[in-house]
């Protein structure tokens, strides 16, 4: 299957196909050097680009290299991954004409920098981070909001203090005036 390198809208450069594809065809594999998600920490610790893929093992990731490792994430990619007895392949979501660009969602995890998504989809959800890391994260930033206010009031306020004040009935001149 001809697939090209060529520079991307989305990012850097990208995988496209000079043929089509159909749906559901196997089109290139996720490959590179096998390490331990420690080795991967500690070879590219403050780099901003890489091309990790972690395995459902959760013991090995590929250092990504070839042309598996530079199709871009997109929020409403034509391919996805699928993992097949310790090999990692990227399949056809749905036809694909020649000249489009191939493109996955990565739906990244287990980090908490930027990952801003840059796919220009109708669908872009702004990251590359997964809905479910995403939810996972503002669940975590509501706790910690919660476990913040909790230690600033140390003990001196409960939180009713902070309820909005009861509204009168009548204003403070009538109630002064059937009290005299």
């Amino acid at each position: 299957m001809p697939l090209v390198v060529r520079p991307s809208p989305i990012n850097a450069v990208g995988v496209y196909t000079t043929t089509a594809i159909r749906k559901g065809t196997r089109v290139v594999e996720y490959d590179g050097e096998r390490i331990t998600p420690e080795e991967a920490d500690r070879r590219y610790d403050g780099a901003s680009r890489t091309y990790l893929y972690g395995l459902e093992d959760g013991k090995t990731v590929i250092d990504g290299e070839g042309l598996g490792a530079y199709l871009n994430h997109s929020c409403d990619p034509n391919c996805e991954v699928d993992e097949i007895k310790g090999r990692v392949w990227i399949f056809a979501l749905r036809d694909i004409g020649p000249g489009e660009e191939l493109l996955w969602d990565y739906n990244l995890y287990d980090d908490e920098d930027p990952a801003p998504c840059y796919c220009g989809s109708r669908k872009c959800r702004g990251t590359m981070y997964s809905r479910e890391w995403m939810a996972k994260i503002r669940r975590r930033e509501a706790r910690k909001k919660k476990r913040a206010l909790a230690a600033s009031l140390d003990g001196k306020k409960k939180p009713s203090d902070y309820a909005a004040p009861v509204a009168r009935q009548g204003n403070e001149k009538d109630q002064t005036e059937s009290a005299g």
